[in-house]
């Protein structure tokens, strides 16, 4: 089943900081939710519990400088977001395409890789080094495209529709609560905390649910996944109608990994959680 590894073992330190990848001597075909979702766990951990973590929207608000931008800032910054998206999702797609042909064994380290990549995007964008952050950016789509790529591959093979239907589905799914999140002139970085550990609920929820039989499972999983992330889009819209230049890394690492979560917790539903 998405998400559910041969072996799943976990560490939660206070605070949600650094959640490794599971331990998964057999990745199997369909499991690929749990860690991407430490990976946005850790992207979104607050900066207060995070030394080095930018001090992006997520929790603490924008370093705007008291300065309000403009109409043409603003429009510049949303271009400059969503292009390095549209090139990490790219990247993503190389990477999936690179790597179809690799072992899930293969797909765990590159799952650690794209955790340094995480910690060294934080760290560059914190102390203003943009190439470099966009660098790292570039590096955790690529990882996450070939830690993926057995699975992505396995759909294609046994379920190609479900692939098509759930990019489908993410593009309206994301584009409608952008719209709305970037649309939203109120502030909506108070849901940023409560989001936070409702993520952490769901993966402990993973976790019991490897071991507990769950009537439903596979649904209630998806369906609350998409609701946590669903808010994480709106907040990282609404932020990015907000932001300057120096958060335009770190909120396009957050809106990245929306969107992938969203595909995967759609591909569960659109594939019947396969295992």
């Amino acid at each position: 089943m998405l998400g559910r590894f041969g072996v799943y073992t976990r560490w939660l330190p206070e605070g949600g900081v650094g959640h490794p990848p599971s331990i998964a001597p057999r990745f199997a075909p369909g499991s690929a939710t749990g860690v991407p979702s430490a990976l946005s766990t850790l992207a979104r951990a607050p900066a207060d519990r995070l030394p080095f973590q930018v001090r992006m929207a997520r929790n603490d608000g924008l370093a705007l400088g008291g300065a309000a931008l403009t109409r043409d800032q603003t429009r510049s910054v949303f271009g400059q977001v969503m292009g390095l998206v549209a090139l990490t999702v790219g990247c993503t797609a190389l990477g999936a395409y690179a790597g179809r042909n690799l072992t899930g064994g293969a797909g765990l380290l590159f799952f650690i890789g794209a955790f340094a990549c995480i910690f060294g995007l934080n760290r560059a964008a914190s102390r203003g080094h943009e190439q470099l952050a966009i660098g790292l950016l570039f590096g955790l789509g690529l990882f996450i495209g070939l830690a993926v790529a057995p699975v992505l591959a396995a759909y294609a093979k046994a379920q190609p529709s479900a692939l098509w239907q759930a990019a489908g589905a993410t593009a309206l799914f994301v584009g409608a609560l952008g719209a709305f999140g970037y649309a939203t002139r109120r502030d909506l970085s108070s849901w940023a905390r409560v989001l936070f550990w409702a993520l952490l609920a769901l993966i402990v929820f993973g976790i019991v649910g490897i071991f507990v039989t769950i009537p439903s499972y596979n649904i209630i999983y998806s369906v609350l996944g998409l609701v946590i992330f669903g808010g994480f889009t709106i907040i990282d819209f609404n932020r990015l109608r907000r932001a300057n230049t120096a958060s335009a890394v770190p909120i396009a690492a957050g809106i990245f990994l929306d969107i992938f979560n969203v595909f995967l917790l759609l591909l569960r539903l659109f594939g019947g959680g396969r295992s």
